[in-house]
């Protein structure tokens, strides 16, 4: 579904990341439930989201013949996860693509004024001739994606995508308006942020869930 009047915005419907979804948000989901259901939600959402996966044609041998046969091209697609929450959506999305190539950007949020810093950036080379699929399960400010967008464009990406969890209007409003070329996938749309700039109802400290620390 497409969200308000942002074309490359699309909100997931399918049942499934709607009900998994709704198990992360308890608060007495525990760590290994919850690092299990990010996976599984990255997994549904990157099926829609690499429909444009690119594919090659390889040399298969069937019980009857030899044929040649279309297969994704792991060389030409790389998942970058924001650290540490998109760190657990790698591998949902690596079921779906095993060979793809994985980067990593790091970012820290300020405590004061809610900004991106970035303190970590380590792409697959070439990173211009990529398929990226930019993941972290939560979308609150928008800085931490936006930043993360403009690196991997600074080093030569061109075709990006972002995938999130759960998002709020006003990150999606940022990210969408700072970045309209690339496409964004969302599991679902809260409410809104508080003034600490966390998503409600929101799901909690998704790095938290995830690794056991607080």
């Amino acid at each position: 579904m497409q969200y308000k009047n942002y074309p490359n915005v699309q909100v997931m419907e399918h049942p499934l990341i709607k009900h998994k979804i709704s198990l992360m948000r308890s608060v007495y989901t525990g760590n290994y439930e919850f690092r299990k259901l990010v996976e599984e939600v990255a997994t549904l959402e990157a099926y829609e989201a690499l429909r444009d996966l690119p594919l090659k044609q390889v040399e298969v041998k069937t019980p009857l013949e030899t044929t040649m046969t279309p297969m994704i091209d792991g060389k030409k697609f790389a998942i970058v996860p924001i650290l540490r929450a998109g760190l657990g959506m790698v591998p949902g999305v690596q079921a779906l693509a095993p060979l793809a190539k994985v980067g990593h950007i790091g970012l820290y949020r300020d405590p004061v004024t809610h900004e991106p810093h970035d303190y970590y950036c380590k792409l697959p080379d070439p990173i211009d001739q990529r398929l990226i699929l930019v993941v972290d399960p939560m979308l609150a400010t928008g800085g931490s994606a936006v930043d993360a967008i403009n690196s991997i464009k600074k080093h030569g990406g061109k075709h990006i995508k972002f995938m999130c969890i759960i998002a709020a209007p006003e990150g999606i409003e940022r990210l969408a308006n700072a970045h309209p070329d690339i496409e964004i996938y969302i599991g679902n749309v809260d409410r809104e942020l508080n003034e600490n700039a966390y998503i409600l109802p929101g799901l909690g400290d998704a790095g938290d869930r995830i690794f056991g620390t607080k």
